[in-house]
């Protein structure tokens, strides 16, 4: 059954999050956060599991507090210029179950004011994985277009990331696909609605997209070793 999990107060709150990034301001405001913001998102990760099972078995959606799907919003701020203690976006991650010992892709959801999207993929491998792609697109050159540039897949995402200045070693500098084959990361991202997200209907319409990428992680986790 359908179910509004955000209101529209959860870009309301991050908008005013980011005009007062501040402890005392956020202690203040906690139980909007956790009312508009963390419990909804908890929420809704729980209700994702049986369809984020039904897109693969092998992918997590984690309600833990910590440790979960859910991403902190407190920053990293150790070794950052930018000292502010909050970040303006909700994110949730859906990470392969083997993700704590092998790189593997992840379905990835970033709500965040006038920048709401959705990604899929795996964001900077290691050297050494990026060349495992790199190999796997060589090789099954007709599987990564189709997978890339279905029109259903074009209707949704888009390939991102940084890419090298160069053709990488040990691949042919006129290869068909060499854009392809220069990428840093292996990651699909796509624009969404703050209408989308307070949809009663988002968590259906979240699967429907994610489903458009599956040829993408299919071929990704294929590249890697892992099961989709």
């Amino acid at each position: 059954m359908s179910r509004r999990y955000f209101s529209p107060d959860l870009f309301a709150f991050l908008g005013d999050l980011a005009d007062n990034n501040n402890r005392a301001w956020f202690n203040e405001h906690k139980a909007r956060y956790e009312a508009s913001v963390r419990q909804p998102a908890l929420d809704f990760i729980t209700d994702f599991v049986e369809l984020l099972e039904a897109l693969s078995p092998y992918f997590v959606a984690d309600s833990r507090t910590v440790g979960g799907s859910l991403f902190r919003i407190h920053r990293d701020t150790r070794f950052a210029k930018d000292k502010t203690p909050y970040k303006l976006n909700t994110g949730m991650h859906f990470r392969h179950e083997r993700a704590k010992d092998a790189h593997s892709p992840g379905f990835y959801v970033h709500l965040q004011p006038r920048s709401c999207f959705i990604g899929l993929g795996l964001w900077m491998p290691e050297p050494k994985v990026a060349y495992q792609i790199r190999g796997h697109i060589d090789e099954n050159q007709d599987e990564w277009i189709a997978a890339t540039q279905s029109k259903v897949f074009t209707s949704m995402y888009e390939l991102g990331g940084d890419s090298l200045k160069r053709p990488p070693r040990g691949f042919d500098v006129e290869h068909p696909l060499l854009e392809d084959m220069k990428r840093k990361s292996f990651i699909a991202t796509g624009p969404i609605k703050h209408s989308d997200v307070t949809k009663a209907s988002f968590r259906e319409d979240l699967a429907e997209r994610f489903m458009a990428g599956a040829p993408l992680m299919k071929f990704l986790c294929a590249a890697v070793g892992v099961k989709y």
